[in-house]
């Protein structure tokens, strides 16, 4: 049986850049190469794509892109009869489907999803309109609100308004009590987010947090436990047990996520069994309302109510990431479920 040919595609030119390595390297040493061929295709942070065939061993630091000898200039072909990636030196290697093991901006958002779709590439997670919308916190909100999803009160601006008239705009989110929280709009991994407990702060935060994007979420404060679920599937998705994570720290931030242990993680999470049907339901519905196929995780914080907090759709895969440790938990090996995910992918 011939193997298929499966493009890995890394980095990027995301704030979320180091991740997209960790959780790389994890799928390359975790698929099954009895079934799959990966493809190692690395996108630099100035952009550059990179066909890459070196070890695996050197991706997670960033050492890939300086490994001359194993570099060449490539990419997708966007014809749909080709299916292929050419490269500089004349090769073309066919590509049954595309593992965009990235996160954020340019990949995320659905900006290569659009890409993969011109080509007529298959490819894992959801397609370009449901990766648009479910990246923009602020679209995300409006269309489950639409549909009674419970969710925190929030004030969304702009850029634009930030910069001519930051009091007004503080004016409008001091109708929430603090603390609150500060986002831009299309970010992840917690890039850019700041909770604040008085106008001076929330002044500060807005400046910064509109650096990543030119529109801004503000939120109010929920007390109560960080629940997460993964969700896999496409028309028929499932639900994995909730998990629970504990961020030792103010809140679940960028380097408390990648960077030190100080967060604590429950799998099966500390709520009610009512508690945790109840949230299980509530991510397969958000998922299916959003159009997401493949895989996506569905976080909510859980307390005397439950509030859905974001959805991720290219979701975290490094050896520590709640996705597959959730499903994991279920009996799954992480072998299997990239397996499982190609599969879906290919439907």
């Amino acid at each position: 049986m011939n193997k298929i040919s499966v493009c890995c595609l890394f980095g990027g030119v995301s704030t979320e850049h180091k991740v997209s390595l960790s959780s790389v390297t994890s799928v390359l040493k975790n698929i099954d190469r009895e079934k799959y061929d990966p493809i190692m295709l690395g996108i630099t942070m100035s952009g550059r794509w990179l066909l890459y065939e070196g070890p695996i061993e050197k991706i997670a630091s960033g050492e890939w892109e300086r490994n001359g000898e194993h570099l060449t200039d490539a990419w997708i072909s966007p014809s749909r009869v080709e299916k292929c990636i050419y490269t500089a030196d004349g090769r073309k290697l066919h590509i049954d489907v595309v593992f965009p093991v990235m996160h954020g901006a340019g990949c995320e958002d659905g900006t290569l999803q659009g890409l993969l779709t011109l080509s007529g590439i298959p490819y894992v997670g959801p397609d370009c309109e449901a990766s648009a919308i479910c990246m923009d916190k602020a679209a995300t909100k409006i269309i489950l609100s639409a549909h009674g999803i419970p969710q925190a009160k929030a004030v969304t601006t702009t850029r634009t308004q930030i910069k001519s008239d930051i009091k007004q705009v503080v004016a409008r989110c001091e109708e929430m009590d603090y603390p609150l929280f500060v986002k831009p709009s299309r970010s992840g991994s917690s890039i850019g987010v700041f909770k604040v407990k008085n106008s001076l702060e929330l002044a500060d935060a807005l400046y910064e947090a509109c650096v990543f994007d030119k529109t801004v979420l503000i939120e109010e404060y929920i007390r109560g436990s960080e629940i997460e679920v993964a969700v896999m599937g496409n028309e028929d998705p499932i639900a994995s047990v909730c998990g629970e994570i504990d961020p030792g720290s103010e809140f679940y931030d960028y380097n408390t996520k990648y960077v030190s242990d100080s967060a604590g993680y429950y799998i099966p999470a500390r709520i009610d069994e009512i508690s945790a049907k109840k949230v299980r339901e509530y991510a397969v519905e958000i998922y299916k309302i959003l159009g997401c196929r493949g895989l996506s995780r569905v976080d909510f914080f859980v307390g005397d109510r439950i509030i859905f907090n974001e959805i991720n759709t290219l979701p975290g895969f490094t050896s520590i990431s709640m996705f597959p440790k959730l499903f994991m938990h279920g009996g799954m090996s992480y072998t299997e479920i990239i397996d499982r995910l190609i599969t879906l992918a290919m439907e």
